[in-house]
């Protein structure tokens, strides 16, 4: 790299991490509120701590809550309990000890006998406690949850009143008493929770909340007293409409209400005094974080200092710009071609996702984590980090596509005299093709403008002689130099016939070229390419695929605008590090290379590929030329475009398995460092469309959670919800930008490129799962000239990608119908399912477009013949 790069990059780097930290700051502003005071008048108090539960009766002991009321007893003045079961019953003798009031709480449900003995004990404790004891509450939302009448809930409250002299109340959220005002004709004051949280309620407005509610109460009970008996605001869980929960805002609200509290001179218990893990169960995970302490016991955010959303920051703004400088140093290895505008766009990229992971594993270890939880984190967060590694090989494409001073590795013609070009040996294989198609691409062969070559077509296994019989008599027609082969039980699928033609070759043929049966090549194909040849590192030299009949129909057009991107982007930049990957027509192999790396692997169903890694691991070197000098024939039918597909990823599969080593640098191998980074990055696609199902069968199960237990089931964390989403839209942005600058397609042909992809999502997910735990298929050959399926038919072919579709869009309605579908978190993941849906209606609408043949090409539109000359010099039209 020369040192004018090695500047540019290193101010590139300085420059976006100045931006990176800036950013940080900027979002961690301070922000000064009013100072806490010194003792508050009282807390709500829960006396479990992180590993205790209370659904499971594990209470804390007594010497705990001693523990707690010590810590407690010079920044409050009472605390206010919701149970006297068990060792909570301790809390009005130990809290006396500590000089802390006690307002006393029993808990009232639905189990009649259980609230009997509750209350009894309440009375007991009361009368034993007078002077600690300063209210008592008789259940806590008992008629939000609906648990007893209101009749049972006033005999209740006579009978405690009649039996205490201190004042008795039971606590309701306000609208409960403006519903049932009788309730308070049995209550010597109005005990209210005031927490604009669950209502939505912004913080900014949360104190205007609380004063509004107070004035409503006390218009409506103007004879008795009024006790805010909850107020708070949780440090973590759902966004719920405006109501953010965060340390930040906790700190906020409370330092806020607390000003107001000394001014209006309120009755107030903070809600609370400490986190209480096991209230998940029954509130989701935001109900473990009300407490001002952590469940440790240490104090959540300053409480005269500034409040700083996010106090350790600098750390993680520190930490964002290691990752992304080391991420970046990976990018930038080997990029001596990229411009300033392509290194600049991959350092945003590169510290965004950092600055991203960072901020997600900070989150995540803030939370009380379960052995579920953690299960599940791990896995959300190695998911994650699939989705970057996908995004930044995503970003490198599109920037060694774009922003490129020029292309490494260009085509240069050699100049060689006729009498010095080397024999070439064309194979053809064939099974049960049309022989009025294979007639076709004979003529084309015997129009070539080269003076040495032979022709073999080998057909294996076709069974019905009128199918090879004219095949055969047409090679005799055309001399000496055709010579047709046909074998009825012949192994190895196409490998086999290639490798049957090659034990055939003319011994003096130095390279064997190899097209499919469909192909018309055009007559300068092998006086172009062979002179490539010279060169006697070169042992490969690869035309791209290309199409004759787009203009057929509208689904042949679709599909010849997807193939386009593969054979006119990503060929051309891995070509720039010697790692096309070879194909199976319109490509030349050096015959002594072929010979030497052990001929076509049977084994593997997409041997051509296969062969090409094999030459690059012996250390030899392919040229790609992106100038079309062939044509075939595209699949007819929706689910023949399916198999060609299915059979290229299993292949990959296959490869991978069988030279994984290699390309990890484990084993003996010529391959170079970007060599095995382009055949990772060139898979990793498809790779994550097979974990994608996966993803996308959770998200359903999570999903359905959500829909049956909304209390306690919530939605993933948003981070989690905006990666697929970000993934998908920067997938989408890339593909219309270099479709529109670099394939010179219209945005109709664009689009029709992205439904045509999305539409083989599934098929490959299946084929990558399948080549995980299989070794082998059946090789899957693609019809030429087959019929078209009629509509039911063609609907057959995409029933597991329907009822993928059907259950995302049911799941996707189901969160809408929620009453919660306007908070941020329920609302992305609704998007989410409906995002992952798009692949799954893409493959019913390309379906449906095959099953009308006379669908006119018109639609999407005629593709133009590219500048292989602009493609050769690098960068967007």
């Amino acid at each position: 790299m020369s040192p004018n790069i090695t500047r540019s990059s290193l101010l590139i780097a300085i420059s976006i991490a100045s931006v990176t930290v800036t950013v940080w700051a900027f979002l961690n502003r301070p922000e000064t509120e009013p100072p806490w005071p010194k003792r508050i008048q009282g807390f709500s108090y829960s006396p479990y701590r992180a590993n205790q539960d209370a659904m499971k009766d594990e209470l804390p002991s007594e010497a705990q809550i001693d523990e707690d009321l010590a810590l407690l007893h010079d920044k409050t003045h009472a605390v206010r309990t919701y149970t006297v079961e068990g060792t909570l019953g301790a809390v009005p003798r130990l809290a006396r000890k500590h000089g802390l009031n006690v307002a006393l709480g029993a808990w009232i449900d639905h189990r009649l006998e259980r609230n009997d003995e509750e209350i009894k004990h309440l009375i007991e404790i009361a009368e034993k406690n007078r002077r600690s004891v300063v209210r008592v509450f008789v259940g806590n939302e008992v008629q939000l949850r609906g648990e007893i009448s209101i009749a049972k809930q006033i005999e209740y409250l006579d009978r405690v009143r009649a039996a205490l002299d201190v004042r008795v109340s039971t606590a309701e959220p306000w609208h409960v008493w403006l519903r049932h005002p009788e309730l308070a004709e049995h209550v010597d004051f109005i005990a209210v929770h005031l927490l604009p949280y669950w209502e939505g309620v912004p913080v900014e407005s949360g104190v205007d909340y609380v004063i509004d509610k107070v004035k409503r109460l006390k218009e409506a009970f103007p004879d008795k007293p009024i006790v805010i008996s909850e107020v708070g605001w949780p440090s973590q869980g759902r966004t719920r409409e405006g109501a953010v929960a965060s340390v930040s805002n906790q700190a906020t609200f409370l330092r806020r209400f607390l000003e107001l509290a000394e001014q209006e001179k309120y009755v107030y218990y903070v809600m609370e005094a400490f986190d209480q893990p096991w209230k998940m169960q029954i509130e989701g995970a935001v109900g473990a974080y009300w407490g001002v302490y952590n469940a440790e016991r240490k104090p959540k955010f300053e409480f005269t200092a500034p409040i700083v959303d996010i106090p350790e920051w600098p750390a993680l703004a520190a930490a964002s710009v290691l990752i992304g400088l080391i991420t970046l140093g990976i990018l930038f290895i080997d990029s001596r071609a990229l411009s300033s505008h392509g290194r600049g766009f991959l350092a945003l990229v590169a510290y965004a996702v950092a600055g991203a992971a960072v901020w997600v594993a900070y989150d995540f270890t803030r939370q009380y984590l379960s052995l579920g939880m953690i299960v599940v984190g791990t896995l959300l967060f190695i998911g994650m980090i699939g989705v970057i590694v996908v995004l930044l090989a995503e970003a490198h494409e599109w920037a060694e596509t774009t922003w490129v001073s020029a292309r490494r590795r260009p085509f240069h013609p050699v100049p060689v005299v006729d009498s010095e070009l080397p024999m070439v040996s064309v194979h053809v294989p064939a099974y049960n093709e049309p022989p009025e198609m294979m007639i076709e691409t004979l003529d084309a062969l015997d129009r070539l403008e080269y003076p040495n070559y032979e022709v073999i077509v080998i057909d294996n296994n076709t069974k019905d002689p009128a199918v090879w019989q004219p095949v055969k008599a047409h090679c005799e027609k055309l001399g000496a130099r055709f010579r047709f082969f046909h074998e009825d039980n012949l192994a190895g699928f196409k490998a086999g016939a290639l490798n049957y033609a090659l034990a055939r070759t003319d011994p003096a043929a130095e390279v064997v070229a190899v097209i499919d049966s469909d192909y018309l090549v055009r007559p300068r194909w092998l006086r172009d390419l062979v002179p490539q040849f010279r060169r006697k590192e070169t042992a490969i030299v690869q035309a791209p695929q290309d199409y004759r009949d787009d203009g057929e129909n509208a689904f042949k057009a679709m599909c010849y605008s997807e193939y386009r991107g593969f054979f006119y982007i990503g060929m051309v930049t891995r070509n720039d590090r010697n790692a096309i990957i070879q194909h199976g027509t319109m490509t030349m192999v050096r015959r002594s290379v072929l010979e030497e790396v052990g001929a076509w692997a049977e084994w593997c169903i997409t041997e051509d590929a296969e062969l090409g890694l094999r030459v690059f691991q012996a250390g030899h070197e392919a040229v790609y030329f992106a100038k079309s000098y062939g044509q075939g024939l595209m699949p007819d039918t929706f689910i023949d475009f399916k198999k060609q597909r299915f059979r290229w990823a299993y292949g990959a599969m296959q490869i991978l398995r069988q030279h994984w080593k290699s390309l990890v640098g484990l084993g003996r191998t010529d391959l170079s460092l970007g060599q095995r980074y382009h055949f990772f990055a060139g898979w990793l696609p498809w790779l994550a469309d097979g974990f994608n199902l996966f993803f996308n069968l959770a998200a359903i199960a999570w999903t359905v959670g959500m829909v049956l237990a909304p209390k306690t089931v919530d939605p993933p964390l948003l981070i989690f919800s905006l990666l697929p989403l970000i993934l998908f839209g920067f997938k989408i942005a890339k593909i219309l930008y270099l479709y529109r600058t670099t394939v010179d397609a219209t945005l109709r042909q664009t689009l029709a490129a992205a439904l045509a992809g999305l539409s083989l999502s599934h098929t490959i997910s299946l084929a990558i799962l399948t080549g995980l735990v299989t070794r082998s298929l059946p090789f899957f050959r693609t019809p030429k000239r087959a019929q078209n399926l009629a509509i039911l038919r063609a609907l057959g072919t995409v029933r597991e990608e329907l009822l993928l579709m059907v259950a995302l869009f049911l799941g996707a309605f189901g969160m809408w119908i929620r009453n919660d579908a306007g908070t941020p978190d329920v609302a992305l993941w609704t998007a989410v399912l409906l995002v992952q849906a798009i692949p799954y209606v893409a493959s019913l609408i390309v379906a449906l477009i095959s099953a009308f043949p006379s669908l006119p090409a018109a639609w999407v539109g005629p593709m133009g013949v590219l500048d292989a000359s602009r493609l050769q010099r690098g960068g967007a039209a």
